[in-house]
This record gives structure tokens, sequence and C-alpha cells, in this order.
């Protein structure tokens, strides 16, 4: 068949793509979650242990980044056909697709979730806990869920966010910005790996046509 060479051709310059394209939102989702360790920069909540379970979880990290990265790094190689993958056969390059695909389908997924869950229940900062007898009690933990305040949600009532967390400073615009970024890289990764897992089955069948 004349098409199945320049098909492969395409399909082979798509990986390249995708795989450089993954790998770069690999390392945007890392740096993200990086920045949530250190809110407004400092390291001291991290050293004093005052950070969110979201964020130390480092589903950005592992998840949306070394995960992802490392599929993106298989993805290449396979468009860029380098090393051992320079005269793949058929069966090299059907697990090659599969174990890629599923890598950063995984990762990006446990990404996604985690910071949905983490917009969800809101960020780890220190907030007035009064009790019944009107005593003020500052305590660290997450207001938004704790105090199950659930008719106001902090993420459309901008007048929360300065009113309830007190420290860190800007502590619900640091989280809502970075888990947003997170959420939106995730999405965005399993949209590339829908499209690889295509573009792998399409040079599969021109393969196949082929020979």
């Amino acid at each position: 068949m004349l098409f199945s060479p320049c098909v492969l051709a395409c399909s082979r310059t798509c990986s390249r793509i995708l795989g450089l394209s993954l790998g770069i939102a690999a390392l945007f989702a890392a740096v993200a979650n990086t920045a949530l360790l250190f809110p407004n920069w400092d390291v001291t909540f991290l050293l004093r242990g005052l950070i969110g379970r979201h964020a130390m979880l480092g589903s950005g990290l592992w998840g949306g980044g070394l995960m992802v990265l490392t599929a993106a790094i298989l993805i290449s190689l396979t468009g860029w056909r380098c090393g051992c993958f320079s005269k793949s056969g058929l069966c090299q390059n059907v697990f090659t697709a599969l174990l890629s695909s599923g890598l950063a389908w995984l990762g990006a997924l446990i990404c996604f979730i985690t910071s949905g869950v983490a917009l969800k229940d809101g960020p780890f900062c220190m907030f007035n806990a009064s009790s019944l007898n009107q005593t003020q009690t500052w305590k660290y933990g997450y207001p938004f869920k704790d105090l199950h305040n659930r008719d106001r949600n902090y993420l459309y009532d901008h007048s929360l966010w300065n009113s309830v967390c007190l420290e860190p400073s800007k502590a619900v615009v640091w989280h809502v910005s970075f888990f947003s970024v997170l959420l939106c890289i995730s999405l965005l990764q399993l949209l590339l790996v829908v499209i690889h897992f295509i573009n792998s089955f399409l040079g599969l069948f021109c393969s196949l046509c082929d020979k």
C-alpha cells in the first residue's frame, strides 16, 4: 500500500511532538508541586512541617512529573528511532506504546485526582477555631473543610480568601493557583496520552498493512 510509508512517517512525527509536549508538561507539573511546598517562597513552613498533605503527597513530582516524563522519553525514543528503538520490531513497538501510555495515564490521573481533592478541601493554614465560649483558639488545619461551612464555597467567595487563613499570608491564593495549574496540566497530559494511544495503533495498523 502506497500510503503506508507516508502514514508511518506521520505517526513517528506525531510521537516526537507528543513526547516533547508530555515532557514539557511533566516539568511544569514538577515545578508547580515544588512551589506548593514553599508557600510565598518561604522554606520555614516546610521545615516546621506546616505543609498540607495534598502538597506533601507530591503527585505533581512523581505522578504528573516523573512517571509522565519517563513515558515521554519512551515516546520520543520511539518517534526518533533512537538506540534500541532504531530497528525495533512490531511486538517491541506495541509493548513500548502500551507501557508508555499506561505509565503516563496513571501518573496524570493520580495528579488530576489529587489536585481536584486539594481544591475541594482547601488550603492548610492557621485559622481561628473559636470554641463555644467564644475563646479565640488559633490552630493549623483545613478551615474550609473542618468548619463544615457548606453555605459558602471558598472557591467562589473571594471574601473568604483573606479573612479565614491568617498564616501563611495569601495561603488561599497560593493553594488555588498552583493546584489549578496542576489540574489543568494533568488534564492536558491525559488528553495527550489518548492521542498517543490512537497514534500508536494507527502506526501499528499501517505496519501490518505494509507487511
